[in-house]
């Protein structure tokens, strides 16, 4: 019996030190990408830093240092100065 209870409270801490913490931060994320707006400054998942010129339903046009680039929304990583990229 004690080692049943056992394993029930590690899959308890387990949970709720593992599995919600990273179910909430999915969430933040894709709330995130899905109300980016023109003038947002992002970061994508490769590093590059942003700034938004033009949203589409599944791709953004950034533009960058070296220019602009059309990404993809699911390739970025969290907002330049969003309460995401302070978390990282």
């Amino acid at each position: 019996m004690d080692q049943i209870i056992m394993m029930v409270l590690i899959l308890v801490v387990f949970y709720f030190f593992m599995i919600r913490p990273q179910m909430k931060k999915q969430k933040e994320l894709k709330k995130f990408r899905e109300t980016m707006s023109v003038g947002d400054k992002i970061v994508t998942i490769g590093g590059i830093h942003g700034k938004i010129i033009e949203v589409s339903e599944s791709t953004i046009l950034i533009s960058c240092d070296s220019g602009k680039l059309r990404l993809d929304k699911s390739a970025v990583s969290n907002g330049a100065d969003n309460k995401l990229a302070q978390t990282k």
